[in-house]
This record gives structure tokens, C-alpha cells and sequence, in this order.
């Protein structure tokens, strides 16, 4: 748990998470899991490191998820700070906080996507991929339909 200046608290307790305000933010509110389903949400939380972020009289006002092997990988996804609470340093603040609990383990890779928050993960030490070219992604959802599984094609 960590308090920043303001008292705003991030933690990792995942009994106080506010299912329903993280269902809204992940499934209506975000470009990246927009439509997601309640059951898929409770399943990503349940696999990962969650970070909350609470304000002072106990709200939850933000949400960080980690997916890690805790040993030398992670990645942070489903970042995302109420829309009153932005432009107060949540965002950078708890990033840095989430980059030092993993740099803390030994995990030494730690990767991200986003459309709209460079400046953010600039400020922690993020940085585009040295190497793009050595990455690669499995699309697994057909656009607009994320019931939809990957099917691949049969071998001729």
C-alpha cells in the first residue's frame, strides 16, 4: 500500500475493488476494452496484480492491472483514472509505483500499449520497442465481436 501527498492510496487488495465502477470504466468507458463482459473482467482481474487507486474517503478512482510471471515479464494494461480525478498526477504517480514493485522482483521486461498516454509512461522510463520487429501479436477477436474466437486456417 502507498500513499501519495494528496492521500490518495494505491493497493493491491483485491477485496476492495468496486466491480461495478471497473465494469463501467473497462466495458464502457475505454477505447481499449470497450464491451468487454463482466465475466471476462472478473476473470482479468483474477489472473493478475490489480492496483487500485482510492481517494481519501475510500472511492475507487483508478485501476492498474499487471499480468506478470513475477521473474522477468510483465505487462500493464487497463490503466485507467476516473475522468474527475484526471490531470492531478494519479496516473504518473501510481505507474512509478506499479514500474518499482516489479522492478523490486527482478522483472526486467515490462511493456505496454497505448493510443493517447505517451507523456505518462515517458515520465516512468517507457519507451517505444527497441526491436518492433521481433514482436508479434495473434489477433484473437473478429473487430466489434470479442465472443468471436480465433479460428485458424486449416492446413491444405
Amino acid at each position: 500500500m502507498r500513499t501519495n501527498e494528496a492521500g490518495f492510496v494505491l493497493h493491491t487488495d483485491p477485496a476492495r475493488l468496486d466491480l461495478d465502477t471497473v465494469e463501467r470504466w473497462l466495458a464502457q468507458e475505454s477505447y481499449w476494452a470497450n464491451g468487454r463482459e463482466r465475466a471476462v473482467i472478473e476473470r482479468s482481474l483474477a489472473g493478475s496484480t490489480v492496483y487500485g487507486i482510492y481517494a481519501p474517503d475510500g472511492t475507487q478512482v483508478g485501476l492498474l492491472r499487471v499480468v506478470t510471471d513475477g521473474a522477468t515479464f510483465a505487462w500493464l494494461c487497463d490503466v485507467f483514472v476516473e475522468a474527475a480525478y484526471r490531470g492531478q498526477g494519479l496516473a504518473r504517480w501510481a505507474v512509478a509505483a506499479v514500474r518499482d514493485d516489479l522492478l523490486a522482483l527482478g522483472v526486467y521486461r515490462i511493456i505496454l500499449a497505448t493510443a493517447d498516454a505517451h507523456g505518462v509512461y515517458a515520465e516512468a522510463g517507457f519507451t517505444p520497442l527497441a526491436e518492433p520487429d521481433r514482436w508479434m501479436q495473434l489477433t484473437t477477436r473478429v473487430i466489434g465481436r470479442p465472443d468471436v474466437p480465433f479460428t485458424a486456417a486449416a492446413p491444405a
